[in-house]
């Protein structure tokens, strides 16, 4: 079985902590976790199968690490990888910029070969605009997390979301977990 790579930028640590539960569902042994901000190219490279975690920070602003290494991942070729996103936001004080980086960061991987797999219903959410979604098809490119707003949420979320990632990723079944 080849592992997943989970790679992930967090400035106050609430997107670690959500690839932290990703991986805990997904199974420790299945996926290897890495801060971006501690990454080169080829850390990536070493993965078919990937899963990304963007911040939107501010007005639809990249997060610091993910903003460094964007050069980085303009160059990679994401040709024959399986990439899932997800995003955290707050779709109530930067309802205008709801998960923009996640949507920001789809295009780059859609520019270079990826396939992206984990879109999730914008359904339950209440923004003004987003980069994330895909116009008139009802879903955002990733799974969309609102720690600040909708917390309560965020277990059930992930359990769904990652049983949709597992079934693309043929790991089989996973951990449906209340944490």
């Amino acid at each position: 079985m080849d592992k997943i790579g989970l790679f992930y930028g967090s400035d106050e640590g609430n997107t670690e902590v959500v690839a932290a539960r990703i991986r805990a569902r997904l199974g420790e042994d299945r996926v290897d976790i890495y801060d971006i901000a501690d990454v080169t190219q080829l850390e990536i490279a070493n993965y078919e199968q990937l899963i990304f975690g963007i911040p939107t920070w501010d007005f639809g602003q990249i997060q610091s690490d993910w903003d460094d290494f964007w050069a980085d991942v303009e160059e990679i070729g994401f040709s024959g990888k399986t990439v899932a996103l997800f995003g955290l936001g707050d779709q109530f004080g930067y309802g205008d910029y709801f998960l923009d980086a996640m949507g920001m960061l789809h295009d780059v991987l859609l520019i270079n070969g990826a396939t992206v797999v984990g879109h999730w219903p914008t359904a339950g959410y209440e923004y003004e605009a987003s980069k994330a979604e895909i116009v008139g098809e009802g879903v955002f490119v990733g799974l969309g997390i609102d720690q600040d707003q909708q917390e309560e949420l965020t277990s059930e979320r992930l359990n769904q979301w990652c049983a949709q990632v597992a079934k693309a990723f043929d790991l089989g079944p996973i951990a449906s977990l209340d944490d």
